[in-house]
């Protein structure tokens, strides 16, 4: 009866997606992205192929599974690499990566969409990032035998498994051939449902931000703005982050240096907050000719360099705390040994979670309280540097997972 329901809700949500999309450019991205996926895996991929598939829902569970994914390649180069988005900011920010032969959209959960990707696809692996349990989907999987796992898995009581109603969902993990997943906890609460296949891998993001330190991470642009200066990174702000750290750049007198990396980069956001700020201003899209060393803001109206862009801070401000679901990816500036501050909102972020609790990583509630964090960071190089060396050795201590799980794979 509940996968009737469920089933129906399904066909429901495409119809209204469709009327959605109208509308909104996100929801017609996620439509019209659809429509096309059945001609090009007819078109890449041939009966006699062998596949992996990857799912991730977005473009931050890819980036978590992307260790995964590039082992796998390596330990089994004759087959190709299906990587499928929920999402449309995921899908269209990595359509065109390098890793993956096929990139396209997953269709709908429906059995029909499930029967005929799956045909199509035929895997001999498939893995799910982090959380995404599609019934239809898992329930074919489980039909042909195929071996199914969890990466980096997370699971919460307040999950549908764990409800009086959720039996049809609590079946759908039975096509799981293994689980590798975060914390204890999500072991226990797997354990509850009877599952013994689980293991606490750790999170692979950890693997995956280690590896940047390896890359060349030099922007000729941010050195000459830097300028040797202190400087301060505010990634993936929203205009609530923006607001206070806005205030905080009219008003010190420090000697320091502020690049800022919106989440939205829409040009009328963009001009609104240059507009706002009283110290000298340059986007990046209008830095050609300019002595940025003459500069003390930096207003990164692109994507793609953020991550860069942290390896030149002293100091990080991570944006998004300030509203639901909350903050973005701390991992990134942890990596490079900086000092990291973030609004109050992270209790579904266990990494955040961490960082605070050791005082590695600060969160500020309000004005008074950023400008105190901001104020205490910029004028003591011994606490900063303190709290710089515990946010690296924090993801140096938790790198392995994917090691763990190419291990049982291979072996099993």
């Amino acid at each position: 009866m509940m996968l009737f329901l469920y089933n129906l809700m399904v066909q429901f949500a495409g119809f209204l997606l469709k009327i959605m999309a109208l509308f909104s450019p996100k929801m017609k991205l996620f439509v019209d992205g659809r429509k096309v996926v059945f001609p090009v895996l007819e078109q890449k991929i041939k009966a006699t192929d062998k596949t992996i598939w990857f799912h991730a829902a977005s473009l931050g569970e890819y980036e978590q599974g992307l260790p995964v994914i590039e082992k796998i390649k390596e330990q089994f180069p004759f087959h190709k690499i299906v990587v499928t988005f929920f999402s449309p900011s995921g899908y269209e920010v990595r359509k065109n990566n390098t890793v993956a032969d096929v990139t396209v959209y997953l269709l709908l959960d429906t059995k029909k969409n499930a029967q005929q990707f799956l045909e199509l696809v035929h895997p001999d692996l498939v893995f799910f990032i982090k959380y995404e349990y599609w019934p239809n989907y898992l329930f074919e999987l489980k039909k042909s035998n195929t071996k199914t796992y969890l990466v980096s898995g997370i699971l919460r009581p307040n999950q549908l498994f764990f409800k009086w109603y959720g039996g049809f969902y609590r079946d759908a993990l039975d096509a799981f051939t293994y689980f590798f997943v975060q914390n204890e906890t999500s072991k226990k609460l797997l354990q509850q449902l009877g599952k013994t296949n689980v293991a606490v891998s750790g999170d692979t993001r950890f693997d995956r931000v280690a590896t940047i330190l390896e890359k060349d991470n030099s922007l000729d642009f941010i050195s000459d703005f830097k300028d040797n200066k202190l400087t301060i990174v505010v990634g993936s702000s929203w205009p609530k982050d923006e607001d206070l750290i806005v205030d905080f750049i009219n008003s010190n007198t420090f000697n320091v240096k502020f690049i800022i990396a919106p989440h939205n980069i829409k040009e009328e956001q963009i001009q609104q907050l240059k507009n706002s700020i009283t110290k000298k201003t340059v986007l990046f899209s209008q830095k050609e000719g300019k002595q940025l060393a003459d500069f003390d803001v930096f207003i990164i109206d692109t994507i793609g360099i953020l991550t860069k862009i942290y390896s030149y801070a002293d100091i990080a401000y991570v944006g998004g705390g300030f509203g639901n679901p909350g903050v973005h990816n701390v991992l990134e500036p942890a990596t490079f040994g900086v000092p990291i501050l973030i609004g109050p909102n992270y209790s579904h972020f266990a990494e955040a979670i961490a960082l605070v609790n050791m005082e590695a990583c600060v969160s500020v509630n309000n004005q008074k309280e950023l400008n105190e964090a901001l104020e205490n960071l910029i004028c003591n190089d011994d606490i900063r540097n303190e709290k710089g060396h515990m946010c690296s050795t924090f993801v140096q201590m938790n790198k392995g997972a994917t090691a763990i799980i190419l291990k049982h794979i291979l072996n099993d």
